[in-house]
């Protein structure tokens, strides 16, 4: 297992330098292969040869081009709060990856994380929108608006790289990585070729202090919310004061920080910024929390929502769980963006 992680941390390192290394060039020629196979598939959709399915409604797909969170579910998080502002009524369609379960399902709060994944029930339960699973999104998308006709426009997450699926807009998320190297799959991190300027009908999003690539995007401010305790979580609470300094009584004693996420450096280094002092488990994308990661005799464990979703109160006992929302707030200009692309919302 050591030396797994081992490997995975080189050759992480190796996808973020500015240059590809002599492990990039090593690995270059399965790259090759791989964009071959990519770039078949793309031209396959764009020619016509393999047709592409609509949706009932307007699509808007949220996706990355690099592997790894780049923030893609607080975005579509925080564009079901645009796209309401601009009258709209989205739904959210997702694989729901990592789920033990192949069948099409409508999300509910009671929902299963292992059967629907706890990426689209996060969504749920943040955003309280319609939202489905299934192996094919133009399923889910077909089963969500029979369920909630009220509906009048999707969001696939994570959907950019699944070309079987039409699409009226799309939204691409980059982190500080940016492109890292600019090598695809394996001697880069980059899911398919970067074109040199924006495809059509493309947002780009930064979920950055700045942007970190070449194309103009939109800045998104995230930050880390009020710890809210896990049992008034799962009753939909929030903290009553978001701008007092709720982290207080946490401050100046050793606190679990728990991430089963993409990227938990970044939630550990949002926890230390706020004055934590933090004994940290970084477990891998999507860990299932069966058994519970700490120690028995812990008293305070900070988790992320992503997380929080498949630990139920009753599991805990007598350690003190908080959950810490992501806030993320995408700019004024989103809604206009998109606007010019999808049809008006209905009356």
């Amino acid at each position: 297992m050591n030396t797994a992680r081992g490997w995975g941390a080189t050759l992480l390192a190796s996808w973020q330098r500015p240059q590809p290394d002599a492990l990039a060039r090593v690995l270059q020629p399965l790259s090759w292969a791989y964009r071959a196979v990519v770039t078949l598939n793309r031209a396959l959709f764009d020619s016509g040869l393999r047709a592409r399915a609509r949706a009932p409604r307007p699509m808007v797909v949220v996706g990355n081009l690099v592997v790894g969170g780049a923030g893609k579910t607080p975005t579509v998080i925080a564009l079901v709060a645009v796209l309401r502002e601009m009258g709209y009524t989205p739904g959210v369609v997702s694989r729901g990856y990592g789920r033990s379960d192949a069948q099409t399902r409508v999300v509910n709060a009671s929902s299963d994380p292992e059967q629907v994944g706890d990426e689209p029930l996060l969504i749920h339960l943040r955003t309280r929108a319609p939202v489905a699973v299934a192996a094919q999104r133009i399923d889910a998308a077909r089963s969500l608006c029979e369920a909630h006709p009220e509906v009048s426009l999707l969001i696939a997450d994570d959907g950019l790289q699944h070309h079987a699926l039409a699409r009226d807009a799309q939204v691409i998320v980059f982190d500080e990585r940016g492109a890292g190297n600019g090598l695809l799959l394996p001697a880069g991190p980059l899911r398919e070729p970067m074109p040199d300027v924006v495809p059509e009908r493309t947002l780009v999003v930064y979920n950055a202090d700045r942007p970190s690539t070449m194309w103009p995007g939109h800045m998104a401010q995230r930050s880390i919310g009020a710890p809210v305790e896990l049992s008034r979580w799962w009753l939909g609470e929030r903290a009553n004061d978001p701008s007092a300094d709720a982290w207080s009584a946490l401050r100046g004693r050793r606190v679990i920080a728990c991430a089963g996420t993409a990227m938990p450096q970044r939630f550990f280094g949002m926890l230390e910024s706020i004055g934590l002092t933090i004994a940290p488990i970084a477990l891998p994308d999507h860990a299932r929390f069966d058994p519970l990661p700490w120690l028995a005799g812990a008293s305070d464990v900070v988790v992320t929502e992503k997380d929080a979703v498949k630990i139920k109160p009753e599991r805990v006992g007598t350690v003190r769980v908080w959950v810490a929302p992501l806030d993320f707030r995408l700019d004024a200009q989103i809604g206009a963006a998109l606007a010019r692309w999808l049809p008006p919302p209905p009356p």
